[in-house]
């Protein structure tokens, strides 16, 4: 897992198997209402096949821990309605969500992942930070 310093907000990137997962969470300060304990964050993921199989991303799984402690589990089927197939070389990249009660947390997760061969696996998603500017404690 890296987490760059010179990126804004920090990217984190970990490979499982010749995937390649590179988180970067952005604070949405516009979308954020620090006073009724509202803080909101948007990320940005690319997932990279640079293994010699096809795979395809099948559920995902988030673990989504609030600096209170506080974890929210979010697991479904795909991503953004979607479960795309990578074949070698080829990247997908989407953006999503997430609101918490207090100013920082940290997420995690897995995407399932199978291989043409029908092997399933669990892509790790590297623990990223969620810090806002009103946090006075980073969680990570």
């Amino acid at each position: 897992m890296t987490a760059p310093d010179d990126i804004p907000g920090g990217s984190y990137s970990e490979t499982t198997r010749g995937i390649t997962i590179t988180v970067q969470p952005y604070y949405l300060e516009d979308q954020s209402v620090p006073e009724a304990r509202h803080f909101v964050w948007a990320y940005h993921v690319k997932i990279e096949n640079r293994s010699l199989d096809t795979v395809q991303l099948l559920t995902r799984h988030w673990r989504i821990t609030d600096s209170s402690g506080k974890v929210q589990e979010v697991r479904g089927e795909g991503i953004v309605g979607k479960q795309p197939t990578l074949r070698p070389g080829e990247t997908f990249e989407y953006a999503s969500g997430t609101p918490l009660a207090t100013p920082s947390g940290i997420m995690v997760g897995t995407y399932q992942m199978v291989a043409e061969d029908g092997e399933r696996f669990d892509a790790q998603i590297p623990p990223f930070s969620l810090d806002s500017p009103h946090s006075t404690q980073a969680v990570h």
